[in-house]
């Protein structure tokens, strides 16, 4: 099995460019079909995993999502984070910080509140932002997302990549890493952010803790009342 988080990590001090990855970069599996398996498993994993983390309640975990517009972080949260329970989540919006900002709240939270940060670019060629434009003007159920300034904004697509590249290579680091997820495949993109989930959180070697009251007591308590 393929290890996406070894591969697709940008290393701390690394200077990357964006044109030297493959958005349509899709591993071993050439389809939807051969990654559903995989997937699937990921997603009930992360459900045990996040149910341990609850009951442990000594860990948690912040994902950060980004990308252009049309990239998919919508998607990310319907189709990977649905292998979370709800309960346990919290989604925000967030404006606008400066890279040493970034890395200043990122060691505190890691330091103090015991949190792993996983933080994901989703990387989509020019082309498929378009595709992905003509399917919002074709589909009713997507034309709400259609913004005045989508065909505008493509003309700045170079100074977006250039701003990516500053942030993935000045934030990230050894306790809040960057992953460019290549994204043109969305079956993919769901594939590999699943499987660096689901390997984080094992790596956090959660344990359900013990009981708190005495079982025998219960067991006989439990009898006396089914009578």
């Amino acid at each position: 099995m393929s290890n996406y988080g070894k591969k697709l990590i940008v290393k701390p001090g690394s200077k990357i460019r964006l044109k030297h990855f493959d958005p349509g970069y899709h591993g071993k599996d050439e389809s939807h079909k051969s990654a559903l398996l995989e997937i699937q498993e990921n997603l009930q994993k992360m459900d045990q995993l996040q149910y341990r983390m609850y009951a442990e309640n000594k860990h948690s975990l912040l994902i950060v999502l980004q990308g252009l517009d049309a990239a998919g972080k919508d998607g990310v949260v319907r189709h990977v984070l649905t292998g979370m329970n709800p309960s346990g989540c919290i989604s925000t919006n967030f404006k606008q910080p400066t890279n040493d900002q970034i890395n200043e709240f990122e060691w505190l939270i890691t330091t103090e509140n015991n949190t792993t940060i996983l933080k994901f670019f989703l990387h989509t060629s020019k082309e498929e932002q378009l595709a992905r434009f003509k399917k919002r003007l074709d589909d009713p159920d997507r034309q709400w997302k259609i913004s005045d300034s989508d065909y505008k904004e493509r003309e700045y697509w170079g100074d977006y990549v250039e701003a990516f590249e500053d942030v993935l290579n000045k934030t990230s680091t050894e306790h809040a890493p960057w992953f460019i997820i290549p994204s043109n495949h969305k079956w993919f993109r769901d594939l590999a952010i699943s499987q660096i989930i689901v390997r984080q959180m094992e790596e956090m070697d959660m344990q359900l803790p013990k009981p708190t009251v005495n079982l025998t007591e219960i067991r006989r308590e439990y009898h006396q009342a089914a009578r």
